[in-house]
């Protein structure tokens, strides 16, 4: 079984490296693709379990990846901070210590909040650690993803990497209601290093997006934010504006 894999399509917009450490995510989100994907029912995508030999997987393809410099996000398919996760026998502990141990960075993409800050003692500033943000409005976030930790935890989590040196990146993906994403930046950019925007892809949407995209460029331009614009939103985007805005080389991230 390979376990590191390079993603395709929407997924390569976000890392050159993956892998999915379990099968099933507690979340619920009712915009999550993954049951459609793999033909299963919604119901039966929250049972969570680890991935068979998901562990020696990891180390054989690592062995091969050593000192790779691509960082290898976690996760896609699920989110690797599931409750049921515990320690001091974490399967996503042990994956980063695993990655580490090959000299290979890391990348962190959960829906959890207090539960992902039990290991920023393994990143470092060679990682990254983020967060899907989709509301800022905790009944909406219920409504839309109800397994999934409040705002203010996944806020809260972000606060914290960036205070440790961790570089912070938030996926503001889906936009589901343009006014809840605009308020999250407003909310976040003194602690969010960059943000990866898409547009909602896999459920009909009354979003006008043109006029979404323009004040999403003028919020990005007044909070100063690091963003990359993925493809989804690329129509809609003001040619006036570049799709993606990095730090100068030693400029200092938000």
């Amino acid at each position: 079984m390979q376990a590191i894999y390079t993603p395709r399509g929407k997924a390569r917009e976000y890392a050159e490296l993956a892998v999915n450490l379990f099968n099933g995510c507690p979340h619920g989100c009712t915009y999550c693709y993954v049951p459609t994907i793999k033909n299963i029912g919604r119901s039966e995508h929250l049972t969570v379990s680890p991935r068979p030999g998901i562990l020696d997987a990891i180390e054989r393809d690592a062995q091969l990846l050593k000192g790779d410099r691509r960082h290898v996000l976690l996760c896609f398919m699920c989110d690797p901070y599931p409750p049921s996760d515990q320690k001091p026998f974490s399967v996503t502990r042990e994956a980063i210590m695993l990655l580490k141990r090959y000299k290979m960075r890391v990348a962190v993409l959960t829906k959890a909040g207090r539960r992902a800050m039990e290991d920023f003692d393994l990143l470092t500033p060679a990682d990254k650690f983020g967060c899907t943000l989709t509301f800022i409005d905790p009944s909406l976030s219920t409504k839309w993803e109800p397994g999934a930790d409040l705002p203010t935890d996944r806020l809260f989590a972000l606060r914290c990497a960036h205070g440790r040196g961790i570089p912070t990146w938030a996926s503001l993906e889906p936009v589901i209601e343009p006014e809840q994403t605009l308020a999250l930046i407003r909310r976040s950019f003194n602690y969010v290093d960059e943000y990866k925007i898409g547009k909602l892809n896999y459920l009909p949407s009354e979003v006008n997006w043109r006029s979404f995209c323009v004040n999403l460029a003028a919020t990005l331009q007044d909070c100063h934010a690091h963003y990359y614009i993925k493809d989804s939103l690329l129509p809609y985007w003001p040619d006036n504006m570049p799709r993606s805005y990095q730090p100068a080389k030693g400029e200092p991230a938000n």
